[in-house]
């Protein structure tokens, strides 16, 4: 139903009431989850690496993807992340991003992100990211991916104290949200992410296509394991409040 303004209205607490209590707010990671970087970004990691003299695989370099930049190029490197050479890295890299993976813009989305965000958004559900990109990377990615509009908070690594798992990123979406973390669900494509879902009190959804494995996914208790973004939207427009998921548990067990 359309209003004047032939606009789709979102659903307010009445309508919410009427359909039953739904999750309000859905978070997202970005690489591997919103948008398909990851070949990209290996290629550019591996280039990256080999400049500061090691060798290592695509394969190799798409296990760094996700983790904030220290860690990310320490570990490629065999070095301390307070290295001279993970910092000339890490600068080589921010320096190559835009030209690397900037270029490729909407066609990295995966399919039915921008319709899946949308439709989101039109069933009431309140939209951020939370990821391990520095704020001005992750901004540049959701601007030329062409979803900036379509999202709210983006929380990234260096807003925050502590990264990926602890929860203080999600944390932080909630609250710029102005939503409960028990009232939102956690969008990512790995272990860690699945994690840190779970600690913040949020429902995790698990997206098969990105880095982590169906296995090591379902693997944390809990999980809701999506193969595509529809299936994500489905998942999400469904789910209910943790805290009213584990009362309606704990009632079933009696």
């Amino acid at each position: 139903m359309r209003n004047s303004a032939g606009a789709v209205p979102r659903p307010g607490s009445a309508e919410r009431a009427a359909v039953g209590e739904t999750v309000r707010a859905a978070v997202f990671d970005l690489d591997g989850t919103l948008a398909n970087t990851l070949p990209p970004i290996s290629t550019l990691l591996v280039k990256v690496v080999a400049e500061q003299g090691r060798s290592v695989t695509p394969r190799q370099a798409a296990t760094a993807i996700g983790k904030p930049p220290g860690p990310a190029f320490g570990k490629l490197l065999g070095l301390p992340e307070d290295h001279q050479a993970v910092a000339a890295a890490i600068g080589r890299y921010r320096e190559l991003f835009a030209y690397e993976v900037l270029r490729e813009g909407p066609r990295l989305l995966f399919p039915g992100v921008a319709a899946g965000l949308s439709a989101l958004r039109a069933h009431g559900i309140e939209l951020a990211v939370a990821t391990s990109k520095g704020t001005r990377s992750a901004e540049a990615l959701l601007d030329a991916l062409g979803i900036r509009d379509l999202l709210g908070p983006v929380v990234c690594q260096d807003m925050v104290k502590r990264g990926k798992p602890h929860p203080e990123l999600v944390l932080r979406a909630a609250a710029e949200l102005g939503v409960a973390p028990w009232e939102s669900a956690y969008v990512g494509d790995t272990v860690g992410d699945m994690r840190m879902a779970v600690t913040a009190r949020m429902e995790p959804v698990a997206v098969t296509y990105g880095v982590g494995s169906f296995g090591e996914l379902a693997a944390v208790a809990g999980t809701r394991m999506c193969g595509s973004f529809k299936e994500v939207v489905s998942t999400v427009a469904a789910a209910r409040p943790r805290s009213m998921a584990a009362a309606a548990a704990h009632h079933r067990r009696r």
